[in-house]
């Protein structure tokens, strides 16, 4: 019998992905966990599960955090993230820490059940044509930074290079002051701030700076 866990705080929500997978296979065992320790617990009692539905905003504990302790305590079992915070870094940063998948929450039912059949047979599934959550301003920022640790460039999909450009706009650099201190041209610097941008899924180097402060991005060893 296939056994799944979801890990969500939202009774509604949680209750929804119950229902919804139990469709994923003739026989399917579900056990639900309101909160990350209840997850434990569980996992505890009854050993390990064949697969894990983790939500990142749970309430106690950051999501990245959390699900980097059931990869360590269980590395065997495959872990998929369910979010409503679907944007390129986080989905980076969630596969980079292990996760067998994610799975943006505003997908449909038929959707998620393909994604669940498919990480069951051992794939890895990563969104495609999903709609973006795009930050825009500080209030928005200040609504959705529930992950305070940090993450290193390469988590999200920077190179070394386009961390070295960031890092600088960061401290206020123009692009001319960037181009000078990489010793690169100033289309070269537009370039790799154009490939930034769409990396973090924004338009602006605001919003840039912004999603910088969000995802806690750790610029110490880049240069």
């Amino acid at each position: 019998m296939l056994k799944l866990l979801v890990v969500e705080d939202h009774a509604l929500v949680r209750e929804g992905l119950v229902r919804l997978l139990a469709q994923v296979d003739e026989e399917v065992e579900l056990a639900e966990a309101a909160d990350f320790e209840m997850a434990l617990t569980l996992l505890d009692d009854n050993g390990e599960y064949d697969l894990v539905f983790l939500d990142l905003a749970l309430p106690g504990i950051d999501g990245f955090s959390g699900l980097d302790v059931l990869r360590r305590r269980y590395p065997a079992m495959p872990v998929v993230v369910v979010s409503a915070y679907d944007d390129t870094p986080t989905v980076n940063r969630v596969l980079s820490l292990g996760a067998s998948g994610f799975i943006p929450k505003a997908c449909s039912g038929e959707a998620l059940l393909a994604a669940a059949r498919s990480v069951l047979d051992g794939n890895i599934f990563r969104p495609s044509g999903q709609p973006s959550n795009r930050i825009t301003d500080e209030n928005e920022l200040r609504e959705t930074n529930r992950f305070p640790i940090s993450v290193k460039p390469c988590e999200i999909g920077l190179t070394e290079r386009q961390a070295q450009v960031l890092g600088l706009m960061v401290r206020g650099f123009s692009n001319r002051d960037i181009a000078e201190q990489l010793s690169l041209s100033e289309g070269t610097v537009k370039i790799h701030a154009s490939a930034i941008f769409r990396t973090l899924d924004v338009s602006s180097r605001t919003q840039a700076l912004v999603a910088v402060a969000r995802y806690g991005i750790d610029f110490e060893d880049i240069f």
